[in-house]
């Protein structure tokens, strides 16, 4: 479906140079002279290279609609993932390339994943949005640093390291985003 260059939007998959992307991040630039455009940063989904273009609402691109199937996450063998289909019970194996590399410290055993399929082939890996995970190291407050809202770095139980408040201290079990890594909230349980 072919849809305006401004149309685009953060997670839409576009044909565009004879490959599959992703748009990851837009925006909006409005220069002083000339027309108005969109910024976007693309990650092709089956290399995971990333490109920066620039759509302007004259140019057309076609949208291309991915079937998205609930998974589960079983193990994982050195290079390559296996996920169950929670419908079929078959089993596909991927490699990490399918989620990369940002997101793949994330991923859990028996995670529930969205994959996306192109014509009956396994494109990418959707995490959940956010994960729970514990504190294992967290530095400890200095006196006086509370004037203004400050982080502090913190290291967590898959390996993974994240800014958190001060009032978090090691074994707190947070709340974070998949997409960047970053403190969403405590955890509630």
């Amino acid at each position: 479906m072919k849809i305006s260059g401004n149309a685009i939007r953060p997670g839409m998959v576009i044909e565009h140079q004879g490959r599959l992307w992703r748009a990851v991040r837009i925006f909006h630039t409005q220069p002083g002279k000339g027309g108005a455009y969109l910024q976007v940063e693309l990650r092709d989904l089956r290399s995971g290279t990333k490109l920066n273009e620039r759509f302007r609402s004259a140019e057309n691109v076609e949208r291309v609609r991915l079937d998205q199937r609930s998974f589960q996450f079983l193990f994982r063998d050195g290079d390559q993932l296996t996920f169950m289909d929670t419908e079929t019970f078959e089993q596909i194996t991927l490699n990490t390339d399918a989620i990369g590399e940002e997101q793949i410290v994330f991923l859990q055993e028996n995670m529930q994943v969205a994959i996306d399929f192109y014509e009956d082939e396994p494109i990418s890996v959707q995490l959940p949005e956010t994960v729970t995970l514990a504190v294992v190291e967290a530095d400890p407050v200095v006196k006086g640093q509370t004037a203004a809202s400050s982080f502090k770095p913190a290291t967590l139980e898959n390996g993974a390291k994240t800014l958190v408040p001060p009032h978090i201290e090691a074994g707190t079990r947070i709340v974070v985003n998949t997409a960047d890594g970053s403190y969403v909230e405590r955890a509630k349980d």
